[in-house]
């Protein structure tokens, strides 16, 4: 997409498809605010501050979704040095739905660690809005789990998984995403580790 009209049209038909804001602004890697205007463009306001990163043509390519995630970690192992050569990043890898999800299964394969998948709130249709890890994977309660997605927009999704980490006595051990949109250095004191710094100047 390279222009404004065409990310009102894209959200638009997503939303005319059955997807939720939430779920909106994943696929076009946008944040909650960003989205909510461009559904609605509201007059007088302004455009909020974002950038659009557009990276189908790796993410719906399985041989560079898999280097991309092998790159993940290996900027995790290189940024920590002083872990102890042999042991593994974590024993659980937690996928972030969606689009942390193919991610985070390639590094659990390489890892031989477990795979957890968290929904987070903004992707709950229910009216109990609340994030929650998926019965189906792995459980996280008293593990060491590495966080993985594919984009940094606010962070709040990040504190959000965090927060439910620690209160089921699991230990975060870092972050590890493609994008940073934000220069994160942490995250409530789980370090970020990121492929690509995006900055926007103005």
């Amino acid at each position: 997409m390279s222009s404004l009209e065409d990310l009102i049209g894209r959200a638009k038909m997503l939303l005319g498809e059955g997807h939720s804001p939430g779920q909106i602004a994943d696929e076009l890697s946008l944040s909650m605010e960003t989205v909510t205007w461009l559904l609605t463009q509201a007059k007088g306001t302004a455009a909020p501050k974002d950038v659009h990163i557009d990276w189908t043509a790796v993410s719906s390519n399985a041989p560079l979704l898999e280097e991309t995630a092998q790159m993940l970690l290996s900027r995790f192992y290189l940024a920590r040095q002083e872990q102890a050569e042999g042991s593994p990043a974590a024993d659980v890898i937690v996928g972030i739905a969606l689009s942390g999800i193919p991610l985070a299964t390639v590094i659990a394969v390489q890892e031989a660690a477990q795979l957890a998948i968290y929904n987070p709130t903004k992707q709950n249709p229910s009216e109990k809005f609340t994030g929650s890890i998926s019965g189906n994977f792995a459980p996280v309660t008293d593990r060491r789990c590495l966080i993985v997605d594919d984009t940094i927009t606010s962070g709040k999704t990040l504190r959000e998984v965090i927060k439910y980490l620690k209160k089921h006595n699991a230990t975060p051990v870092a972050i590890c995403v493609i994008f940073d949109k934000r220069g994160i250095r942490d995250i409530d004191g789980v370090p970020v580790y990121s492929l690509f710094k995006i900055s926007r100047i103005d």
